[in-house]
This record gives C-alpha cells, sequence and structure tokens, in this order.
C-alpha cells in the first residue's frame, strides 16, 4: 500500500509535465506503477529465505498488487463519495474491481511468473526474464489504460478482454511454476 502513497506524487508531476490524458502520460503512469509494484513485492518477499520454491515470487507479486490496488481503488471511491455523488462512486468501485484490480494482479503475477520460470537459474538469465516481464507488465498496463482512456465502448470490451485472457495465462502460469524442479 505505501507504493500507492509514493507514485501519486510522481504522476500528479506528469500530470502538471504532461497535462490532459495525453499517451506519453498514460505510458509513463503505468511504468511508475509497475516499478513501484515490483519493488513493493521484491522488499515484501522475493528476496527474502521465505522465497524458497519457484511459486513463492507469483505469490509475492500477486500480493503486493492487492496491496496496491486495495488502496489505489479505496482513493477512487473516496473522491466522489466527498463530493455526495454516491451512484458515480458505486459505479466506479464496480468498474476499478473488475477491470484495475485484475489488472493489476495479472501485470504483478508476468513479473512473478518470470521470477518462478528463472528462479533456478543464474542471477544474470533472471536479471534477464525480469527485464522482459516488466517490459511486457507496462507494455500491458499502458495499452489497457489507453483502450479505457482514451476509447469508447469498444476499447473498454478490448481492455477487459484482454485482462481476463491475462487473467487465465497467469493461473496457467502459476500451475506450471508448480512444477519446476531444480535443473529446470
Amino acid at each position: 500500500m505505501l507504493s500507492v502513497i509514493l507514485v501519486l506524487p510522481l504522476q500528479k508531476g506528469v500530470d502538471i509535465m504532461m497535462p490532459g490524458l495525453i499517451v506519453p502520460a498514460i505510458i509513463i503512469w503505468a511504468i511508475l506503477e509497475e516499478i513501484f509494484k515490483f519493488g513493493a513485492g521484491w522488499l515484501g518477499g522475493a528476496r527474502s529465505r521465505e522465497d524458497n520454491e519457484p511459486v513463492d515470487p507469483i505469490v509475492y507479486m500477486v500480493t503486493a498488487a492487492l496491496g496496491f490496488v486495495a488502496l489505489e481503488n479505496t482513493l477512487f471511491i473516496i473522491a466522489p463519495l466527498v463530493g455526495d455523488q454516491f451512484a458515480e462512486s458505486f459505479i466506479t468501485g464496480n468498474l476499478r474491481f473488475i477491470g484495475a484490480s485484475l489488472l493489476h494482479v495479472v501485470t504483478s503475477g508476468f513479473v512473478g511468473a518470470a521470477l518462478a520460470f528463472s528462479f533456478y537459474k543464474p542471477r544474470r538469465v533472471r536479471a534477464a526474464y525480469i527485464r522482459r516481464a516488466m517490459f511486457a507488465a507496462i507494455a500491458f498496463h499502458a495499452i489497457f489504460n489507453v483502450l479505457i482512456l482514451k476509447f469508447d465502448g469498444t476499447g473498454t470490451v478490448l481492455a477487459f478482454s484482454a485482462v481476463w485472457i491475462g487473467a487465465i495465462f497467469l493461473l496457467w502460469a502459476f500451475e506450471r511454476a508448480k512444477k519446476i524442479a531444480p535443473g529446470q
């Protein structure tokens, strides 16, 4: 949750420097969120002694994502309530639960899966897996945001469909990670 508190001022700075929901700003928001979620997952357990089997990094990264999105969603829901817009708060909460919550879990899960699949590999190889997964997570997150913010109903349908496909991939990756043995 702390990562949200650190990300928000940086995103506000991006808003000031690049006003108007332009695509570069949306990409920078995704970069910030993914880096800080990775930091939370890494510091929260993925680098600890308790990270001792391939599925563990997926659990740590998904847990970091859930903490991040819990506070982020709370802030999104509270904002309309402050202005006595109860219906908007209800709708925002439902859409964020379906879209943003799953998006954060999937993108952090990508990184966790990369850590899982490189669990027994040398540090250099593991770093390459992390770089590729972070790039994929950032790209996926940015494309989701662009579809939601710049396109109407079709963009939302595409974004939500992609997130659900990503969730299926994450479940598959988790099952595969359970079967990884030393030396693979």
